[in-house]
C-alpha cells in the first residue's frame, strides 16, 4: 500500500491559471508560442525546467492569516514617542518564542526606533505591522549594525575575510580595506535556527552531515526515486538531497551542472569533496516499498556515476514578515564591499516562509537570504539616494520566489542569483536605475528571470559606435566560474530605453561572462535589441515578447494546477 501526504485543497484561484491556457496541441495556436513551449523535439534537445515550484508551499497554498497575537504595546513599545522601542520589540518577541503555535507580533501603525537586532529562532512567528504605505508602521534603524553586538554570529565569516585576504583594494582611491561581513550577511530583523550555521565558510567548522538513506536512482527533472532503505523515511519529512563532487574536474557533476562547455570552471567546485555542491530541500509526499515521490522534480540525475543521499536539514518553518517599513537615514556610500551594516532583513533558515508588503529606504542591503527553501517574497519596494549592494538577494536558497519587486534605488547587483542559489524566480520586477541580471557564479542554476522590466540608459559603445548596455554585469569570484550553470532563463524581459537611443535605433545588451546552455526567450524593449551574450545562448523570439505567456512561472503553474485537477478526476 502506498503512503501520501494529503495535500490541503489548492488556492482556488490558482485554479484560474489553467483556464485560458490555449490548448497547445492546436497546430494554429502553436504559432502563437515558442518552440521551447510546443515542439517537442526542441524540449527534448533544449530542455526547460519546472519553475513553478518556487514559493510558499511549493506553489500551491495561500500564505495564511495567523489568528494568535501578541501585542507590542503590552510590552512597552510605543510608536511616535521617540524613545528606542529596542527593549520592548525583543520582550515582545521572547513571550512569541514562549508562546506555543503560530503567532503574530502585531506592531501599530506608526514609526518605532530599532538600534538591537530582531531574532526570530522559532517556526510559526510573524512579524507583523500595519501596511507600508502612508499611515503604515515604520521601523526606524538610526545607527548601522557595525556598531551593534550580533553575538558572535559573523565570526566565522569574519575570520574567513581576513585569513583569504578579502580586501578591497583601490589603488587610486588609497583604499585598502577588508571586506564587510555586511556586504552579503546580517540583518537588523534575523530568522535563523538556534545554533544554526545557514552559511558555511570555513571547513574546519564543518559539521557531520546527518545522513537519513542513499538514493539509489532517480532521473532529472521527475519527482520518483529509489531509495535503500524506506524505512528511514515517514510522508511529510522535509530533508535534503545532496549531491557531491567528489571526481575533480571532469567529475559527473560538473558535466550535469555546465555540460559540455569550453567555459573555465572555477576550482571550488572540487576543493570541498567532503560539502554537497548542490543541495536540493524538498518534501517526501509518498512512499511505495522502496519508491519515493518528492515534492518537487530532481536538478539532477541520481545513479552510481552521480550519487546522492537524503540529509537531514535543520530549519524553521511558517515564519513571516510582513506589511512594515524598514527605514535608514541619509548615510554616506563607502562603496563596493565596504558597507557599514544598514541592512533590512536576513532570512535563513527557513521552509515555506514569507516576506511580503515591505518597503526599505536607503538601505546597504534590502533583504538578504541563506538556506532556505519555498519561500515568497512578495510585493517589496526597495527605494532611497543610496546606493545599495543588493535590493532583494537571493543566496544558496532553493525554490525561492520573489513576486513583485520595485527597485528605485541605485544598486550594485539588482536581480542577483548568488552562489548556488537554485530553482529561484524573479517575477515581475521592476528596476528603475542601474538594472543588473546578476548571475552572479558559485554554481547557480536552473533559476529565472520572467516577466521582468529594465529601465535603461546606455554605458557603454560596441565596435561598431552602436550604443550598449552591460545588464547582465555580474560579480562572483573567479574559483566559482562560470557565471551560472544549464538552464538560467530570462522570460519576457522587457528593456525600457529611458535615453541615448534614438527612435528606431538599436541598442546593443551585453552579457560579457555568463553560462552555458542559457534560455533567453521574449527579450524585447522600446527599441531594437541586438544580444551579444557569451557564451551563445538558446534564443528565440528576440525583439518579440510572448503575449500569449506574460509569465512563464504563472503558465507552468497553471498547467500543473490543470494536470493535478485531471488527476483527482480520474
Amino acid at each position: 500500500m502506498i503512503a501520501r501526504r494529503i495535500v490541503p485543497s489548492k488556492v482556488r484561484v490558482l485554479s484560474l491559471l489553467a483556464v485560458g491556457q490555449v490548448v497547445l496541441t492546436n497546430p494554429a495556436a502553436a504559432q502563437n508560442f515558442p518552440e521551447i513551449i510546443v515542439d517537442e523535439s526542441v524540449q527534448a534537445e533544449q530542455p526547460l525546467p519546472d519553475f513553478s515550484y518556487a514559493g510558499y508551499e511549493f506553489g500551491l497554498e495561500a500564505i495564511p492569516h495567523i489568528e494568535q497575537v501578541i501585542d507590542v504595546a503590552d510590552y512597552g513599545a510605543i510608536p511616535d514617542d521617540r524613545k528606542d522601542d529596542s527593549s520592548a520589540l525583543l520582550a515582545a518577541l521572547k513571550a512569541a518564542h514562549s508562546s506555543t503555535g503560530p503567532v503574530r507580533v502585531q506592531l501599530h501603525s506608526g514609526r518605532y526606533l530599532l538600534s538591537e537586532i530582531l531574532w526570530i529562532e522559532r517556526s510559526g512567528i510573524v512579524l507583523s505591522g500595519m501596511g507600508m504605505g502612508e499611515g503604515g508602521t515604520e521601523l526606524f534603524m538610526p545607527r548601522p549594525l557595525n556598531q551593534i553586538d550580533d553575538g558572535g554570529a559573523l565570526d566565522e565569516i569574519r575570520i574567513y575575510l581576513k585569513e583569504n585576504d578579502k580586501y578591497e583594494r583601490i589603488k587610486d582611491a588609497n583604499l585598502e580595506v577588508l571586506f564587510s561581513p555586511y556586504s552579503w550577511s546580517a540583518g537588523f530583523i534575523w530568522t535563523r535556527v538556534p545554533d544554526g550555521r545557514h552559511a558555511t565558510y570555513l571547513e574546519r567548522y564543518d559539521r557531520p552531515i546527518s545522513r537519513v538513506t542513499e538514493i539509489a536512482s532517480g532521473v532529472q527533472f521527475t519527482r520518483e526515486l529509489i531509495v535503500s532503505d524506506p524505512s528511514r523515511l515517514t510522508v511529510g519529512d522535509v530533508l535534503q538531497i545532496n549531491w557531491h563532487n567528489r571526481e575533480g574536474p571532469d567529475g559527473p557533476l560538473v558535466k550535469s551542472l555546465y555540460g559540455d562547455t569550453s567555459e573555465k570552471i572555477g576550482s571550488r567546485h572540487w576543493e570541498l569533496p567532503d560539502r554537497p555542491l548542490v543541495r536540493q530541500a524538498t518534501r517526501i509526499e509518498a512512499i511505495e516499498g522502496d519508491r519515493v515521490v518528492i515534492a518537487d522534480p530532481l536538478l539532477h540525475s541520481i545513479n552510481k556515476e552521480l550519487p546522492a543521499y537524503f540529509s537531514s536539514w535543520e530549519h524553521l518553518s511558517e515564519v513571516g514578515i510582513q506589511d512594515i517599513s524598514l527605514v535608514f537615514p541619509d548615510n554616506p556610500d563607502f562603496g563596493h564591499h565596504n558597507e557599514s551594516g544598514f541592512n533590512g532583513i536576513y532570512f535563513t533558515g527557513v521552509h515555506n516562509g514569507w516576506i511580503r508588503n515591505v518597503r526599505i529606504a536607503n538601505s546597504d542591503s534590502g533583504i538578504l537570504t541563506d538556506d532556505l527553501a519555498n519561500v515568497t517574497i512578495g510585493n517589496i519596494v526597495t527605494e532611497g539616494r543610496h546606493t545599495a549592494h543588493y535590493s532583494v538577494h537571493i543566496g544558496n536558497v532553493h525554490n525561492v520566489l520573489v513576486d513583485g519587486l520595485n527597485v528605485f534605488n541605485p544598486t550594485v547587483h539588482a536581480l542577483s542569483f548568488n552562489t548556488q542559489s537554485t530553482k529561484s524566480v524573479y517575477k515581475d520586477a521592476v528596476v528603475w536605475t542601474t538594472p543588473t541580471l546578476d548571475q552572479h557564479a558559485g554554481a547557480n542554476h536552473q533559476n529565472l528571470y520572467d516577466n521582468v522590466t529594465v529601465h535603461v540608459k546606455p554605458d557603454q559603445t560596441a565596435e561598431d559606435g552602436t550604443p550598449m548596455y552591460d545588464l547582465y554585469k555580474a560579480g562572483g569570484a573567479g574559483y566559482w566560474l562560470p557565471g551560472h550553470g544549464r538552464y538560467n532563463t530570462a522570460w519576457n524581459v522587457n528593456v525600457v530605453v529611458g535615453s541615448g537611443v534614438e527612435p528606431g535605433g538599436e541598442i546593443v545588451i551585453l552579457g560579457g561572462s555568463e553560462g552555458p546552455d542559457a534560455r533567453i526567450i521574449g527579450l524585447h524593449g522600446n527599441r531594437t535589441i541586438r544580444l551579444d551574450h557569451t557564451p551563445e545562448p538558446y534564443l528565440e523570439w528576440l525583439n518579440k515578447p510572448v503575449l500569449a505567456i506574460p509569465s512563464l512561472y504563472t503558465h507552468q503553474l497553471g498547467k500543473r494546477i490543470e494536470s493535478a485537477d485531471s488527476d483527482l478526476n480520474d
